[in-house]
């Protein structure tokens, strides 16, 4: 049986909007797709795969223990659960209990955003109940400290492009407030490269996308202290066993994150020299006005930023791009005012050049 777009009637994708959950987040290398067909082809006792498998990626991360899940919203929610049942086995099995009252997370008000579902959804899930710290432009450690009681069960940090970037708190001055209340710190650091900063800086438990930056299968992996992983891991008895994950992507993930550490993914200096005669089709194209930018989160991750200048607008374009096979997809954060963007880290020379030729139809319409 060949598996093929057609197989199912559906459009071929180009992915200009970077590793993004809507379109299956990343490509998996050869080496990964044979990890994962040894994972399919064989049985294993899966605690002993999970626990071995985390030792194995705590060793190579540099970190006590490592817990590998379904995805990073599977993180969130299991981390929740395991710092407020702290190994209780009745929580386990009542996670929602009214018998447990320390259930408060702070995170900053800026950092509670929708990143495809809000922040304090997969909190929730946890049976944590978020408390905002701060404003929306602005928190500080003595934001955050103001807002803890005797009901706080951690505090929460989101370092993600989606969240606000200025007037915030450091990861460290997270831990510092943490730790003059012994309370523990989580930091979802689901698309991020750094894999070892935010653990030496005194997390807890970190957590990490295994699709998005290390480019591996549907996966995710928490990073931590060992006893806070093992609060993790224990959810795997309640609210985890409905976001297991299978031994080919355990082992898929595994393969992804040595790979990883040992080639990392394109520099910044490669995207600004594939963007450069990218840019200079665009510009070319009336109405169209193309620079290179930044990632805004200052990662070292570089995009085409095209201004629509015309009486077209970018959501028009934007929607134009997406209607035929393939369909284009960009990054909209920015179309109201007037700006698309293209993260070309997953498009070749030759979808670079279909994109190309789609922007010139849709200008000459």
């Amino acid at each position: 049986m060949t598996i093929s777009y057609e197989k199912f009637g559906l459009k071929e994708v180009i992915n200009a909007s970077g590793r993004m959950t809507i379109l299956g987040v990343s490509k998996v290398s050869p080496s990964v797709l044979a990890a994962q067909q040894y994972g399919g082809e064989h049985f294993f006792e899966m605690e002993d795969l999970s626990v071995k498998v985390g030792a194995y990626l705590a060793e190579l991360l540099k970190a006590e223990d490592v817990q590998v899940v379904s995805s990073a919203s599977a993180g969130i929610a299991q981390s929740v659960a395991g710092v407020i049942g702290k190994g209780s086995l009745f929580h386990v099995y009542h996670p929602y209990t009214e018998k447990i009252t320390q259930r408060e997370i702070i995170l900053p008000k800026g950092h509670n955003v929708d990143y495809g579902t809000p922040v304090e959804v997969m909190v929730e899930q946890g049976g944590g109940k978020v408390v905002e710290a701060g404003y929306a432009n602005m928190c500080t450690p003595e934001h955050v400290e103001m807002m803890i009681t005797e009901e706080t069960a951690a505090l929460l940090y989101i370092k993600s492009h989606h969240t606000v970037q200025k007037s915030m708190l450091t990861v460290e001055e997270m831990v510092t407030v943490a730790q003059k209340y012994d309370l523990p710190v989580i930091v979802d650091a689901a698309a991020e490269e750094e894999l070892f900063h935010y653990y030496a800086a005194g997390a807890d438990l970190v957590i990490y996308s295994g699709a998005k930056a290390i480019e591996g299968p549907s996966a995710g992996l928490v990073v931590g202290k060992k006893s806070a992983i093992g609060w993790v891991r224990l959810q795997g008895k309640g609210i985890g066993r409905a976001m297991k994950i299978g031994k080919d992507n355990i082992l898929g993930l595994a393969q992804a994150m040595e790979d990883y550490l040992t080639n990392g993914n394109e520099s910044g200096e490669s995207m600004k020299a594939r963007l450069v005669p990218f840019i200079e089709e665009i510009n070319q194209i009336p109405d169209l006005q193309a620079t290179i930018v930044q990632d805004s989160a200052g990662r070292e991750i570089y995009r085409a930023s095209v201004k629509v200048t015309g009486t077209i607008g970018a959501k028009e374009v934007i929607q134009q791009l997406k209607m035929q096979s393939p369909a284009i997809y960009t990054r909209e954060y920015k179309a109201n005012n007037g700006i698309i963007e293209f993260d070309i880290r997953a498009v070749n020379q030759a979808e670079m050049t279909k994109i190309i030729q789609r922007l010139q139809e849709i200008l000459s319409e």
